[in-house]
């Protein structure tokens, strides 16, 4: 019984202190209702007829923004006085605009609209009271601490006057425009280049909740303000630099070091004038061979790792490195020491941004070989790498390495392929001729591959496997591929041989250069021809079982050969 009373007790004070906490912050919260100004009309009207605020509302109207704060959308308004405007400063606003406006620039993309007329107006009321310490975000999307008697760093001259569609403020300073990493690169004239690719990703999309109705005409919405937001596909798979809500840096080339990039990358995304999109393909992966893998996300790059490696936003992640590259350091799109006297930041020029950091590069240090000009593997087991055309006269069986196996870890992915021959009924003394294409994928124009195919023993898929079927393969190999003007051309063949009991990888050419990519491209046109040219009489020298892991194609160039780290085989 002493228990129940001393719970009761301790229950009903509980209960008071928390009715008098929410009395007090009830009192202290509605502060800014009793000490706010009601007035009647709009805020345009409230603004058009204060004479201390002439200044912004020239401004407000030449931009069209009367219009918008006249209508039924709520705003909160952060008005600069005449004090923090100017009418010199006005009059020169409203010149850029127009300027910007007979250019035909959209007036989501004007600068006076977007750095001046939208960084003081937020959608929805936000009064003030002395709990206040929060954050609103700003009609362009930049968010501002906001307290009872500041927005940013910018002290409020008066708080809280209620309208009809709003709620007014007015601050005797500007509130300064703080560019993100996406506007920063629009902003800068010495980073032209690379704003200019990225932007023309960009597109428009009517967002109806942020537009300003203006009544229904025919049964549809008319709108006095119609409002976009920006897309841009090409950010959302990189990394949104144009958003406030994430944290970004990117090293961005300045434009002559991007002219020189792009004139020695262009020759490696050459496609066949027969392909509808090789202009396209050309002009995207060109340039992204340039910043695709320049943009690092500080989500996954803390501060407490950051000095001793960064990751791209096209790193793969740990498990998927770990897979493919072992403990090496050499996996693409990670750099090590970034900060150090030849790592990739040195010799930049850091730009705090709203969102991150721009970094000017006039020695652009992030290399082909630490990002798209890396070895392609194309595993044979994969139906995406075969040419059905040609393979399905000839059955494949897919065979797994079991873990056990003490060649789990050097067959790519634990599976290769066997083919096996047919009977030829014309000559009951050989077999019909054996061919097993293989697409070429991700390949780049004018890049010095080394190509190899790779042999399974058959040891892989059975430990037990006799003398017989642990023979080598032998056959003939030839590259198949389109020049610039389209035309089918076929390399010399080249026997190769196998070593038995081992994972073979048998080097086909040196250096070879295909004239065309097959990166990117819908529709592979590059292949590998493999030709099994066992006959009956040498059935005790050669497997007539065709047993292939995968292709390899190695950049090979002279003076980098020793920047290029294998996947394990």
């Amino acid at each position: 019984m002493k228990i129940n009373k001393i719970n009761i007790m301790l229950t009903a004070a509980a209960c008071l202190s928390s009715a008098l906490l929410l009395t007090a912050c009830s009192d202290d919260w509605n502060d800014h209702y009793d000490e706010a100004s009601t007035h009647a009309g709009t805020l345009w009207s409230a603004i058009s007829s204060n004479p201390d605020l002439s200044n912004f509302a020239s401004v407000l109207k030449a931009c069209d923004y009367d219009r918008v704060l006249n209508g039924n959308q709520t705003f909160s308004v952060f008005a600069p006085t005449n004090e923090a405007l100017s009418k010199t400063q006005a009059d020169s606003l409203i010149q850029v605009y127009n300027e910007q406006s007979q250019a035909g620039v959209r007036s989501d993309n004007n600068t006076v609209v977007r750095q001046f007329v939208q960084n003081h107006l937020s959608v929805y009321k936000h009064p003030v009271s002395s709990l206040t310490n929060d954050s609103i975000s700003m009609m362009n999307g930049k968010y501002e601490p906001i307290t009872a008697s500041s927005l940013g760093s910018v002290p409020l001259a008066s708080s809280n006057q209620l309208y009809s569609n709003g709620v007014l403020f007015t601050m005797n300073s500007k509130l300064n425009y703080f560019p993100n990493v996406f506007e920063y690169l629009g902003l800068d004239k010495d980073l032209d280049s690379t704003y200019n690719f990225l932007n023309s990703y960009t597109t428009y999309e009517f967002d109806e909740s942020k537009s300003v109705p203006g009544g229904i005409k025919d049964g549809k919405t008319v709108y006095l303000d119609s409002v976009t937001t920006m897309e841009n596909k090409l950010l959302n798979m990189y990394g949104s630099l144009n958003t406030e809500d994430s944290t970004y840096w990117m090293i961005a080339p300045t434009n002559k070091e991007w002219n020189r990039l792009l004139s020695e990358y262009s020759q490696y995304y050459v496609y066949p004038a027969t392909d509808e999109n090789a202009d396209s393909l050309h002009y995207l992966y060109s340039r992204l061979a340039i910043v695709g893998g320049a943009m690092f996300s500080r989500t996954t790059n803390p501060d407490a790792a950051i000095n001793d490696s960064i990751y791209s936003t096209q790193a793969l992640n740990y498990s998927a490195r770990r897979y493919l590259y072992g403990d090496n350091n050499n996996a693409p799109y990670v750099y090590y020491h970034p900060f150090a006297a030849d790592g990739i930041f040195s010799g930049t020029t850091p730009v705090t941004c709203s969102n991150g950091k721009v970094f000017k590069a006039d020695n652009f240090k992030i290399t082909r070989e630490k990002t798209f000009c890396q070895p392609i593997t194309i595993d044979a087991e994969y139906l995406s790498n075969q040419d059905e055309k040609v393979n399905t006269t000839m059955p494949l069986t897919v065979r797994d390495v079991e873990a056990s196996n003490k060649f789990y870890d050097k067959i790519s992915n634990h599976m290769y392929i066997e083919a096996y021959p047919e009977e030829d009924p014309n000559n009951p003394n050989a077999w019909k001729m054996q061919q097993l294409n293989f697409n070429l994928s991700g390949v780049l124009s004018n890049v010095p591959y080394d190509v190899y195919v790779v042999f399974a023993p058959a040891l892989a898929g059975d430990s037990l496997a006799s003398a017989d079927d642990r023979l080598p393969n032998v056959g003939y190999v030839s590259l198949n591929y389109l020049n610039e003007k389209g035309v089918q051309i076929t390399s010399r063949r080249v026997k190769v041989e196998s070593k038995p009991d081992v994972v073979d990888s048998v080097l086909v050419y040196s250096q070879f250069k295909f004239p065309t990519a097959t990166y990117g491209q819908s529709t592979i046109t590059s292949r590998l021809r493999f030709i099994n040219s066992v006959k009956r009489s040498e059935t005790s020298k050669y497997s007539r079982v065709i047993r292939i892991d995968c292709i390899l194609l190695k950049p090979h160039f002279s003076t980098t050969e020793s920047a290029y780290i294998n996947r394990k085989h």
